[in-house]
This record gives structure tokens, C-alpha cells and sequence, in this order.
């Protein structure tokens, strides 16, 4: 296949990974920034995994003054305001991700043994892309985030991930990304019959210790 769009950091844990996991950071982030949360995990037992951090492009931010910056898709207001969001960029930067998930599959892994995992508007992303991509993935990773465009999401939705396992957590005291958002998004996958593993932190818009446990934990549990 041809080269994905989008550049990216790679970390594997072993020689010839069987898995791959696809990390997309925040907004103003950089794929980098979470190279560092690898040896973090606590892996034992499970097989060699390839970790994929991509780069979003930069593109002018309306809720930054129009500068530009690191972002999967264009903010116009604030993330508690979800009645006026960029489709157009979301849509975008999904068939980005899915190049990459087309790469991992040429490379030899399985569709349903890759994960798609994100920070707020990485975890955006990768509920958008993983819940809407047409085959079985190994499961979606959701931090302190939501999905896009919620009330139209259920038209989006594809069964095909219906029983994908998905982590989804959130920080009560996240100044950012109001937990509303997530907890509105959690009550949609919870109507459609999504396997959702929800978790709490007392924390602002950040990763905390006890969440990188309880995502090691999760992802032992879904590669044994």
C-alpha cells in the first residue's frame, strides 16, 4: 500500500508483534509526548506489541484565534459546546487513522488485533474511527474525551464493532472537556449495546497513575 499520510512515532515492546495499539494524542499535542507512557505498562504475559503514535497535521484553530497548531479537526468554540463541530475535519482525519490501520494490517496483524486509543481529541478520534470502521477491531481506548457530533453518531455507527471492547474514562474535575460530554457519549454506547469498561479519576484533563493501572490491567485482560 502507499505510504499513510500521516507521520508517526513507533515503539514495540518485542521482536515480530502480534498486536498493534494506535495512540492519538490531544490537541496542541504531538504524537511523542506518549512514547514515554509505554514502559509504563504493565504488559506481563501479554504478546509483542507495536505502538503507533501518529502526528495530527496543523491546521488554523478557530477557538485559538485562527493560529495554527496541532489538532485532528478545527475547534470553534469550546469543547463543552458540541451543537457546532468540524465534521468535515473529523471525517479527514479518520481516513488518515485507517491508513494506518490498513499499513498494520499489511504488515501482518489481524484487523481484531488492533486498538485504537486516544487522548481528548485523540479519544475523539478514536471512538469516531474505531466504532464506525467496518471490521472487528481488538478494542477502542477512550481518555478524557467524547465522540464527535454525538446526536448523529448512532446513524454513523457500524455493528460490525459491536462487541469491541472499549475502555472509556475521565477525570471529575476536568476543566477542559467537561465529563458531561463523556458520561452523554458513554449513555449512547450504552443504548446501542456497546461493551464499555467506564472508570472515574479525581483528576483534571490529564493521565493519573491508577488509570495507566487500570488501562495495563484491561488490555492484559483483553490479550489473554
Amino acid at each position: 500500500m502507499n505510504k499513510p499520510f500521516l507521520e508517526y512515532e513507533q515503539v514495540e515492546t518485542g521482536p515480530n508483534p502480534t498486536v498493534s495499539v494506535i495512540w492519538m494524542h490531544g490537541i496542541g499535542d504531538h504524537g511523542s509526548s506518549f512514547v514515554p507512557l509505554v514502559p509504563e505498562f504493565d504488559l506481563t504475559g501479554c504478546p509483542p506489541i507495536r505502538f503507533i503514535f501518529p502526528h495530527a497535521i496543523e491546521r488554523p484553530v478557530t477557538a485559538n484565534g485562527g493560529y495554527e497548531m496541532s489538532a485532528w479537526f478545527d475547534i470553534f468554540g469550546s469543547f463543552a459546546d458540541e451543537r457546532v463541530e468540524d465534521g468535515e475535519g473529523v471525517n479527514q482525519s479518520r481516513e488518515w487513522i485507517e491508513q494506518l490501520i490498513a499499513q498494520e494490517k499489511s504488515r501482518g496483524i489481524a484487523a481484531n488485533k488492533i486498538f485504537l486509543a486516544g487522548f481528548s481529541q485523540g479519544c475523539a478520534m478514536a471512538l469516531e474511527t474505531g466504532l464506525r470502521y467496518p471490521e472487528k477491531l481488538a478494542g477502542v481506548i477512550g481518555l478524557s474525551g467524547y465522540i464527535p457530533q454525538l446526536g448523529g453518531f448512532r446513524e454513523r455507527y457500524n455493528s460490525a464493532n459491536k462487541d469491541v471492547p472499549v475502555f472509556f474514562a475521565h477525570g471529575t474535575q476536568d476543566e477542559v472537556v467537561p465529563i458531561s460530554r463523556a458520561r452523554d457519549a458513554l449513555d449512547v454506547l450504552t443504548e446501542l449495546g456497546q461493551k464499555v469498561e467506564w472508570h472515574e479519576y479525581q483528576m483534571p484533563h490529564t493521565l493519573c497513575m491508577p488509570e495507566i493501572i487500570d488501562i495495563s490491567a484491561w488490555l492484559r485482560k483483553q490479550l489473554a
